[in-house]
């Protein structure tokens, strides 16, 4: 007697059948099938393979460009309020998506090689047209309200934080304000990209493209742990590099602010730590393995809270500049009046906040 023929057999040699016949007409098909425990690939066709496009986001792009522009991955990260692994990954998965290494890793940090320098540069671009078409969009909506974007360091948001926003509502209530948070030389960038309309920023130094009013100037202090504090209120340049130091890296602003005078003054930097992250710092510096030279807004909530000592640089003064930046050759704005009004506002707030340690320069 003849066995039984498997139904699931004969159920899969017609499958076969169906699409062997579809596969004469969609020669360009691939179908996979099973027989039984064999496995069958069917590809028609002899053209080329279509390259698959990259799957890129605007998310990562940012997230190289902060890395290219701050030099390190922790800063970076910092600045994104991003777990430096994630931040890692986001730019491994870019590298792998182009296939190209965009990054040389060393000691220092990080530098783009020359496909992540292209790269960087595009983003740019990219940014600025993506910056223009959000703009275009929105004038286009229900309520129209004029626009602006306000660029702001992070030691001011720290000083003066929500203010802000309460304080726009209630001068300009016909205008719509944004917020960017960044370091200073960021905020330069992107306003050169035409990303922001006016920024609050320190030490920007003249350029082609920029009309710009010193505001006010600020003190660095020399901040310790409590038990490490002297008994003065100041202290010179001098007696603060007597101390183990922990600071920025090379690259940032405010380790070129000390060096450039301890190079003036004939004087040696000597570190404890160099650490990128701000928090970091003053974390070190708390528990008392260093001490820290710094502007006083970026440890101000740590002085008022007393888990840090800070005492004025003087005999010579260390000091910082905040200039308020527009786009030179700007187009005149319906608002600028209340604009000023505002900004004039906030630059008050800012002295308020800084006390002792800020003076206005007008």
């Amino acid at each position: 007697m003849k066995k039984p023929v498997n139904g699931s057999y004969l159920k899969g040699g017609f499958r076969a059948a169906f699409f062997l016949f579809r596969s004469r007409l969609e020669p360009t098909a691939v179908s996979r099938l099973r027989l039984g425990s064999c496995r069958i690939s069917l590809r028609g066709g002899t053209g080329p393979r279509r390259a698959r496009r990259p799957d890129i986001n605007l998310k990562q792009l940012t997230y190289f460009m902060r890395v290219v522009e701050a030099g390190n991955m922790t800063a970076a990260a910092e600045q994104l309020n991003l777990a430096q692994p994630a931040l890692g990954s986001q730019i491994r998965q870019l590298e792998k998506e182009l296939s190209v290494a965009l990054l040389v890793r060393h000691s220092r940090g990080v530098s783009p090689t020359e496909a992540g320098r292209l790269l960087c540069e595009r983003t740019k671009a990219i940014l600025r047209d993506v910056e223009e078409m959000r703009r275009e969009v929105q004038t286009l909506g229900h309520v129209r309200k004029d626009s602006i974007v306000l660029g702001l360091s992070p030691s001011i948001m720290l000083l003066i934080g929500p203010d802000v926003l309460i304080e726009a509502r209630k001068e300009m209530p016909g205008i719509f304000l944004s917020l960017s948070e960044e370091r200073s030389v960021v905020l330069a960038e992107a306003l050169e990209r035409e990303q922001l309309d006016v920024i609050l920023a320190y030490n920007i130094g003249p350029r082609p493209g920029f009309e710009r009013k010193a505001t006010l100037e600020e003190d660095f202090v020399f901040v310790t742990a409590p038990e490490k504090a002297g008994a003065e209120p100041t202290v010179s340049f001098a007696e603060a590099l007597d101390s183990e130091l922990v600071i920025g890296g090379e690259r940032g602003l405010l380790r070129s602010i000390v060096d450039a005078e301890a190079q003036r003054l004939s004087l040696k930097v000597r570190l404890a730590f160099e650490v990128h992250s701000m928090n970091s710092m003053k974390s070190l510096i708390a528990r008392g393995v260093g001490a820290g030279i710094m502007p006083y807004s970026l440890a101000a909530e740590e002085l008022k809270r007393g888990t840090l000592v800070g005492r004025r640089i003087d005999r010579p003064a260390i000091t910082r500049t905040l200039y308020a930046v527009l786009p030179a050759g700007r187009h005149a704005h319906a608002h600028d009046s209340d604009m000023l009004r505002f900004m004039e506002k906030l630059e008050t707030k800012i002295l308020e906040a800084l006390g002792q340690f800020g003076r206005p320069l007008k």
